[in-house]
């Protein structure tokens, strides 16, 4: 667990298939229980909920007791970090594509 109250790396919570998966399923809908999370894998409730564990560390996911049942719900704000940092690099995409476009416009 992270101690010092400090964040979890967002690249690292979402470097795991699992962990991104589990976003994925977040995004899909409202709030969810961590049994109707853990039916989507083949792997236990506790596997699952150390996946969600990460992601709540990164500030992806906040959860809520509600009576013994604890629901889950996706905080898409820190895949900002991630947006962002894609966002830098597609300039260079952009470029390749371009010289990649005049090429074959030369070839014609």
């Amino acid at each position: 667990m992270i101690e010092n109250n400090e964040m979890r790396d967002v690249f690292d919570a979402i470097a795991d298939p699992t962990r991104r998966q589990l976003i994925h399923l977040l995004a899909l809908g409202e709030e969810q229980p961590l049994h109707e999370l853990t039916s989507q894998f083949q792997m236990g409730r506790t596997a699952v909920s150390k996946h969600l564990t990460v992601l709540k560390e990164a500030g992806l996911v906040h959860d809520r007791k509600v009576g013994r049942e604890t629901r889950y719900t996706l905080n898409p704000a820190p895949l900002r970090e991630v947006q962002d940092w894609v966002a830098f690099y597609s300039k260079f995409w952009s470029a390749n594509m371009l010289r990649l476009n005049q090429l074959l416009e030369e070839d014609e």
